[in-house]
């Protein structure tokens, strides 16, 4: 079973993504808020896969999937983007995103995305 931290700064989002991701077979062992949260969840937990919003308040997606890099290279983390926002998902992936998902997401290519990875 696949270890899953969620990264967003909606609790709603969050509560979305972590439904669809335990009721097919992924465990969601942590979830934060902003990208500060994200780095320090990332290094105490070890999970297998990161979800990551690119929008967050205080560090945003893109510095803390950078940051996560550095202390683990080999770190899967998927992009969770709003429409429009393009040129961040490209600097996400320069950073070292693996993918992306685009809000509003369908379950069945959450966990198509995530699978593949």
């Amino acid at each position: 079973m696949k270890k899953v931290l969620i990264v967003d700064d909606a609790a709603f989002m969050r509560g979305s993504l972590k439904m669809i991701l335990q009721s097919n077979g992924f465990e969601v062992i942590g979830e934060a808020e902003n990208g500060l949260e994200a780095i320090k969840k990332y290094k105490e937990l070890q999970p297998d896969l990161v979800t990551m919003d690119i929008t967050m308040p205080e560090m945003d997606g893109i510095e803390a999937v950078k940051a996560i890099k550095q202390f683990d290279d080999k770190a899967k983390i998927v992009m969770i983007s709003a429409m429009g926002q393009e040129n961040k998902v490209k600097d996400a992936v320069i950073a070292g995103a693996k993918s992306f998902i685009v809000k509003p997401f369908k379950q069945e290519f959450v966990i198509e995305t995530l699978s593949k990875i």
